[in-house]
């Protein structure tokens, strides 16, 4: 879903424009035991991310990612995050509106020089 999505914005994007793929910490830490298969999509997420930055960054198109860590959301299975929240450095879970922060000055023009670079919300882990 990520690619097409990526390459429909990128035909699209005549005057240059910004591009950023929402992945996760996972893709770093691997989540062995719980969600390996989750952290591998967004291991390739994160690829797809740096290769397509280079890419276009010619035509004026920036690409940057977001790897959110543990975030209160719903996604995650009762009580893991009460389980997990003690080994972020911050000793809490993020909260959603902290990930779109992050998205939205990568999508501002205060980071117009920023391509490829990825934007970890994750409390220090």
């Amino acid at each position: 879903g990520a690619f097409l999505c990526a390459r429909e914005a990128v035909r699209r994007m005549d005057d240059g424009g910004s591009i950023v793929n929402v992945s996760s910490r996972a893709a770093v830490l691997g989540s062995a035991g719980e969600y390996v298969d989750y952290a591998a999509t967004k291991a390739a997420l994160d690829a797809l991310t740096t290769g397509l930055a280079q890419e276009v960054a010619g035509r004026g198109i920036r690409v940057n990612g977001v790897r959110p860590g543990f975030i209160d959301t719903g996604i995650h299975a009762p009580g893991r995050l009460e389980r997990v929240a003690p080994s972020v450095p911050m000793g809490r879970a993020g909260r959603a509106e902290e990930v779109a922060a992050a998205i939205c000055w990568l999508l501002s023009p205060e980071s117009s020089f920023t391509t490829g670079a990825f934007l970890d919300v994750s409390g220090g882990r």
